[in-house]
Parts: C-alpha cells; sequence; structure tokens
C-alpha cells in the first residue's frame, strides 16, 4: 500500500490498485485484516480484536468499501464542480453520524483534547476516515485536491506544489508511465528524433 494522498481519506480512497470507469482494479482490501493493516500503516491508532467474530467483520469491510465507492465518486464530483449524488451522500452521512457518536472531549496530561472514545472498536477506522473527509469537504484544502492523470489510475491526492500543477499521484509510478507512452507515440509518428520534451 502506498500513501501519496497527503490525508487519510484520500489514502484510504486510494486503497486500490486503481480505478477504471468506477471500478476498482486490484482491491486492496481484501479482507477486514487489510483493513487494520492499513490503519496501522496510516498511524490511525485503533486496536480492534486480533480474533474479531468473522460476521462482524465482514460487515465493517462491507460498511468500509462502500464508503470507499461513496468517498471516491463524491470527491471526484466535488473537484468537477459537480454535486454528489444522493446516495454517496447518504453513505458518507451515516458513516459520519456514527463517527460523531464516538468524538468525545478527553482528558489527556491535564487537556481536554478531541479524541474517539473506543480504540478497540472494530469500525474506529470508519471513524477516523469520516471525520478525515468532513474536515477535508469543509476546508479550503478541498480546491487542492486532484485526480492523478494515469489511465488507469484514479487515485485522489492533495496538490501541495506551489505552482498547484501536480498531474500525477506519484511521478515514479504514473507520471513515468505517461513519460513512456508519449516517447511511443513519437516514435510511432516519426517524430521522436526532433522532439526534446
Amino acid at each position: 500500500m502506498k500513501f501519496v494522498g497527503g490525508l487519510p481519506c484520500l489514502d484510504f480512497v486510494n486503497t486500490t490498485g486503481g480505478w477504471k470507469r468506477g471500478r476498482i482494479l486490484d482491491d486492496k482490501l481484501g479482507t477486514y485484516l487489510d483493513l487494520v493493516r492499513w490503519a496501522a500503516l496510516a498511524g490511525i491508532a485503533v486496536t480492534p480484536p486480533a480474533r474479531p467474530m468473522a460476521r462482524d467483520a465482514a460487515k465493517v469491510l462491507a460498511r468500509a468499501r462502500a464508503l470507499r465507492f461513496a468517498l471516491h465518486r463524491m470527491l471526484q464530483r466535488l473537484i468537477e464542480k459537480r454535486s454528489p449524488s444522493q446516495a454517496d451522500l447518504a453513505v458518507f452521512r451515516s458513516e459520519l453520524a456514527i463517527a460523531r457518536k464516538h468524538h468525545a472531549l478527553i482528558l489527556e496530561n491535564g487537556k481536554l483534547t478531541w479524541a474517539f472514545d473506543d480504540t478497540r472498536s472494530l469500525d474506529a477506522v470508519l471513524w477516523h476516515v469520516s471525520q478525515s473527509a468532513a474536515d477535508l469537504v469543509t476546508s479550503p484544502a478541498l480546491q487542492r485536491v486532484r485526480l492523478c492523470a494515469g489511465e488507469t489510475c484514479g487515485w485522489l491526492f492533495l496538490d501541495t506544489t506551489r505552482n498547484h500543477s501536480r498531474h500525477w499521484c506519484d511521478m515514479k509510478d504514473c507520471g513515468n508511465l505517461a513519460k513512456v507512452r508519449r516517447f511511443r507515440d513519437r516514435q510511432a509518428s516519426g517524430n521522436g528524433a526532433d522532439s526534446r520534451s
């Protein structure tokens, strides 16, 4: 799993090998344990049971996948200055409502801070993702979210470049593939010898 999104909600949406026409290519969330592993790699502090009930874990995984689809479609439409669908908003709002029930002021080292109240809950990962997405869509940072220009990528990322000109999730991967493709196209059309870009 790679972390190029810049925010937990974007990296969560990117738990695929790519997106093509709304379909996932190579799902990285094959099991509930994959979701837990992703959270650990993302630095999300959750400690669900090591051996959760299979049925409960499957339900949370299904919710995670539904949230991922909804967030991808919703953010893509917002990037394109279009309104998200009511169905996607409903999925997002439902998960956010669950997360908000567990968001509490916690006294830690003599200071009050906002935190989630139960790190052992099976769906605690989704609380963090939902809150991250809510913070994003209600902030100016939303204007800097981009969709990778790779043909079969579709990953989302926060463009933090000074001139806001980033096109690729990762220049080493999708950016390099695009360069190679352009070079081959020029060679095929006979323009490769005098083109320097």
